[in-house]
């Protein structure tokens, strides 16, 4: 799928929909040739959901006169993209924690969870992590945070889509709408509202190890990162030497760019999947990603090191390729 990484600097907060969609065609007329269905192919992240993919992809098919819907990922559903797409790096990401909980010998029902952010994975999150059982008592923003304490509902789930799409960025919004359910606290964080299992979903770095001390402190016994690199080293030292379950954003979130793969295989095809297709794919991915940090983190002393795990397997997997392919 390619190996870029990138974005830009332009921040969508208080931008009209005409704006970031003339943003959007801006970058991808600089873009356009460097990308292709078998060259790079990109897809959201942070501030980047279904509505300026499609922005971007309008702009590419002018631009390169083909139909080539696999060249980018998280389309609409009336227009190449796959059923569960938006949801499936959250959804994913529950799956692998789930793995992890039974291997623990643990369950995620009646569980207490807090998660950073309201966007795309915050909400994909929200909706499994309900689904399964678990309560989720806490969100967060720039702004602050807001405690749940009778854990999210589903209208407070759809909300969170609205709070994304008004790019105010403003989690106080969900207090405003569900006054007296949900609790807005300014400047605070979701690792402040007690809870069981931690999920950074919002951006890189976003956990610091006062953080942790924070978490472990309120009674938090599991932390597995959704976000692209969401704990601070110091955070996934304390948790890994406190008794805290820990795994890595680059195993737990893989569920995102995973279901990317499903989309362009169906591109490929020309066809759609069901939602129970896709859905199983996923899940016997993420269950196939926690056997590989299984086998390659188990301990001496019969404990499992994620971090160790997910880096071995994803190490042996290049290296394996490239012994293969020969020197070239």
């Amino acid at each position: 799928m390619g190996g870029a990484k990138g974005g830009s600097d332009f921040d969508p907060v208080g931008k009209s929909d005409a704006e970031i969609m003339r943003f959007c065609q801006a970058f991808m007329l600089e873009l356009w040739q460097c990308i292709g269905p078998d060259q790079d192919i990109p897809a959201g992240d942070v501030g980047v959901g279904g509505r300026e993919i499609g922005f971007l992809y309008g702009m590419y098919k002018k631009l390169a006169r083909e139909y080539n819907t696999g060249v980018l990922t998280g389309k609409g559903g009336t227009w190449g993209g796959s059923i569960l797409r938006p949801e499936a790096t959250g959804f994913g990401a529950l799956y692998f924690t789930q793995h992890l909980l039974d291997k623990a010998g643990k369950t995620i029902e009646g569980k207490k969870v807090a998660l950073s952010g309201f966007g795309n994975v915050a909400w994909g999150a929200a909706t499994k992590a309900t689904q399964l059982g678990a309560k989720v008592v806490a969100i967060s923003g720039p702004d602050g945070v807001c405690h749940i304490p009778d854990g999210i509902t589903k209208e407070m789930i759809d909300y969170m889509l609205v709070m994304r799409a008004s790019n105010r960025n403003m989690v106080e919004d969900m207090a405003t709408k569900f006054p007296g359910k949900a609790i807005f606290t300014p400047g605070k964080k979701a690792w402040s509202i007690p809870c069981d299992i931690a999920l950074p979903c919002a951006f890189q770095n976003e956990l610091s190890e006062d953080d942790a001390k924070e978490l472990k402190a309120n009674g938090c016994w599991c932390c597995c990162e959704v976000s692209n690199m969401g704990c601070q080293p110091g955070a996934i030292h304390f948790f890994q030497h406190n008794g805290i379950l820990f795994a890595p954003g680059k195993a737990v979130n893989a569920g995102g760019v995973a279901t990317s793969g499903l989309e362009m295989t169906q591109n490929a095809e020309h066809i759609s999947w069901s939602g129970e297709e896709v859905d199983a794919k996923l899940h016997f991915i993420m269950k196939s990603i926690h056997e590989q940090c299984v086998k390659f983190g188990t301990q001496p002393d019969g404990t499992i090191d994620y971090v160790k795990g997910a880096n071995i397997a994803g190490f042996m997997k290049v290296a394996t390729a490239m012994l293969e392919q020969g020197i070239i």
